[in-house]
């Protein structure tokens, strides 16, 4: 499943400088934004949307007044940004796939970025539907297990309505399907659990492993390219990393 990279991404997230984070805060404070003028309401008790996005900002440690400032304006008025989602598909190097998730006040811009870091990183970027098929999407909840029993997490967890339960390294993952995500992550949120990550992912079927050095720095790059553009929401990707 998602596990073997994913708790060497949350570190490296964790691991980010101040600028980094700020970044990071201001890409989930768009998704809070699109949460509720789409979803029609501030609150989250009948905003499902807006619900899983506020998950995801205090799994990233964004601080409860800055998202409660960011509700606030959205759902007041005071953001007058219009913000659309736009999904990309394609290759890395050695056929590595790469699904690019996005939300843009300029269609046309991010577009043609988006292309452009394919092609500079020695990918190329495919039609819709083209990487997609080798993913499953899932509800993916990350639980630190320091100090944790291993089957009480596991009951609690199936009890709760969860598929799958992983134990990687240091952490329990946690995985759901999408339309009882939010279910799963309330009752061991009631349960006193809290999350390192929580939000519905793409899952790579396989994995892809790259032995050129030259392969494998393009695929870094490419990534770092895409992490640190203002209009990437999520990359997610089927290499796997050492």
């Amino acid at each position: 499943m998602a596990g073997h990279s994913k708790w060497n991404n949350i570190k490296d997230k964790k691991g980010k400088t101040d600028a980094q984070r700020a970044k990071v805060f201001t890409k989930i404070s768009r998704e809070i934004i699109v949460a509720v003028k789409e979803g029609g309401s501030g609150d989250p008790s009948s905003n499902s949307r807006l619900k899983d996005a506020i998950a995801k900002a205090k799994a990233a440690n964004v601080p409860n007044d800055n998202i409660k400032r960011v509700i606030d304006k959205a759902a007041h008025g005071g953001e007058n940004a219009s913000y659309e989602s736009n999904v990309y598909e394609g290759y890395g190097p050695s056929g590595v796939a790469v699904i690019v998730e996005t939300m843009t006040d300029n269609r046309n811009r991010t577009a043609s970025e988006m292309r452009h870091f394919f092609d500079k990183y020695g990918g190329n970027m495919g039609t819709p539907g083209s990487v997609s098929w080798s993913f499953d999407r899932k509800g993916v909840l990350v639980i630190e297990a320091a100090g944790r029993d291993e089957d009480t997490v596991l009951m609690d967890a199936l009890d709760a309505g969860a598929g799958d339960v992983e134990m990687r390294d240091e952490v329990f993952e946690i995985f759901t399907e999408p339309e009882s995500f939010g279910s799963v992550r309330d009752a061991l949120e009631e349960k006193e659990y809290a999350f390192l990550s929580a939000q519905v992912e793409m899952v790579p079927q396989n994995y892809i492993r790259l032995d050129n050095p030259d392969d494998i720095v393009k695929m870094r790059k490419l990534l770092d390219m895409l992490e640190d553009n203002d209009d990437v929401q999520e990359v997610w990707h089927n290499w796997e990393e050492d």
